[in-house]
Order: C-alpha cells, then structure tokens, then sequence
C-alpha cells in the first residue's frame, strides 16, 4: 500500500519525484525545488502551511496565490514569473487541486538587446586572449561549443571516438541527435589528444582528470573579460549556442534544420535564439531608404 503523504515535505519530495520519472533534467528538477521553496516559504509567512485533513496546505487559496504572483511581479522579470508560476501550477496539479495561476502575457520581442548578444568579433577576441592567456583547453571548448552549437552540458558525448569518427551522438533530454564535427575543429582536437596522450573517453578534463564543469567553463570565459575587451555580462557558454544558431541561420535561412540541430522540440525557441540585435534592427530600417 502506498505511503500516505501526511506533510508538506513530503508532497514535494514526491513531485520532485514524479519529475525524476519523466525524465526531466537535473537543472530542471534543481529549478522547480528553488521556485517551490520559494513559494512555500511565502504561504508559510501569510500563515499557511502544513496540509489539512483533506490534503490541502493550509491557508492555500485563490487570494494567497495571486498575491504570490503580484508579489513576483514586483522583483522580477515577466519571463522568469512565468517560469516560477509553471513550477507552482506543476505542484498543484500533481497535487489534484483545481487553483492555478494564470502567466503573463509575453508580446515575443523581434530583436534582442545589443548588451546581451556575443557578436562574432567579440568571439573571435575571447578565443585570441585565451591563446594568450595560454588557456589552451579552454580556447578548444570555446571553439567546440560555438562550432557545433552543442550544448555545454553534452560536451562530455566529444570522446576521443567521436572526434576519430567526425561525429557525437547525444543524448539529450530525452531526445537523441547526432553532432557533426567541423573538419577544422576536428583536427585541432585530434591534435589535443595527441598532445594529451589520450585513449579513451571524454577529451574535455580537469586536472584531475574528471569531465569539465559548466562552471569551469563560466568561470573562465569570465576571467577572459578584461583582455578580451568583452563585457563580462555576456559570457557564459550558452551565449556561444547562439552565436552558433545566428551564424548557422543566416547561412542557411531554415529554421525548422536548425532546430534539428540544436535539439529542440519546439521551433519556436529556436526562434529565441536567431533574433537580431536592436542595432541590427535599426540598421536595417535605415537601409529601407523609405523616408523622403
């Protein structure tokens, strides 16, 4: 007979549980823990809490979670509202409630801002520095990730038989693609595992010879900033998916290969990923020649 789940702990140990069996991601289960604590940690200063006898945390109604919401609105963005109110609306419907929180409205936005965007130039100065720097490995990975639009977590799948084969097969949350490996990028790995007397296995490690972290990754990209010329604010290793995603986009102009390639189910968040820049924008409408 199945545990009864008397405490409000251990509901979310459950759905987080429940999570684990659809498969979703470590970060996306690390995700929804946070928004959910955050959540519970609001109902319990409004005076709520722990489940009644008919299972529902006490002092949970429609008004407690529209003041959450209101409450969101105020110190943070419409996207990452959003993304905290899917995790709440997952907890209650796991939960067999009928109360849900409405998201917000998202016009989608046609460019996005010149701040955030790592331009083509600024990669190429990020790569200089880290061959200055002598940041061999890290320059490699840099190089890997924008030239194959991989992401940084699957940067384990390029092994010393992926990079003899031209190619990694990845699997993926939940979705398996193979990734092609540039000839030019090819033979500076193969080049990195001559140098580093590798066999077998994974070609991206630490000093201790484990797989390299994102946060490896992040923390150098950001030590290149100042050398580079770069803000700081735009590098992190997702930033070079992107790139990779522009790149490939105005090359090729299909979306729905695109997609493909990076590994999304929905076209529309490749979508997100090709967007120009304000600048861009702006200076396409003054190349219209439409004003007098």
């Amino acid at each position: 007979m199945a545990k009864i789940m008397t405490t409000l702990e251990e509901r979310i140990q459950a759905y987080l549980a429940y999570l684990r069996d659809e498969e979703k991601s470590r970060n996306t289960l690390s995700k929804y823990e946070r928004d959910l604590r955050r959540f519970i940690g609001f109902l319990t200063a409004a005076g709520g809490g722990e489940p009644d006898k008919t299972g529902v945390p006490a002092g949970l109604t429609k008004e407690i979670l529209r003041a959450y919401k209101d409450e969101l609105c105020q110190s943070y963005a419409a996207v990452s509202v959003n993304s905290m109110l899917a995790a709440v609306n997952g907890f209650l419907s796991f939960l067999g409630l009928g109360l849900r929180l409405k998201q917000l409205r998202i016009q989608r936005q046609t460019f996005c801002e010149q701040d955030e965007e790592l331009s083509r130039e600024e990669y190429g100065r990020l790569l200089e520095a880290a061959a200055e720097q002598k940041q061999s490995n890290l320059n490699l990975i840099l190089q890997a990730i924008c030239a194959t639009g991989i992401r940084v977590g699957e940067l384990v799948h390029i092994t010393v038989e992926a990079v003899r084969a031209g190619r990694a097969d990845v699997l993926s949350k939940g979705k398996a693609r193979r990734i092609f490996i540039p000839a030019d990028l090819r033979r500076l790995l193969l080049e990195h595992i001559e140098r580093k007397k590798l066999t077998t296995g994974s070609i991206f490690l630490t000093r201790n010879g484990k797989p390299v972290h994102r946060s490896n990754i992040w923390r150098g990209m950001k030590n290149l900033s100042a050398a580079a010329g770069v803000a700081a604010a735009k590098l992190f290793p997702h930033n070079l998916r992107r790139l990779f995603a522009r790149v490939y986009y105005d090359m090729e102009k299909d979306i729905a290969r695109l997609a493909d390639i990076l590994g999304h189910s929905d076209v529309r968040t490749t979508q997100l990923y090709v967007m120009s820049s304000g600048q861009e924008h702006e200076r396409q409408l003054n190349g219209m020649d439409l004003v007098s």
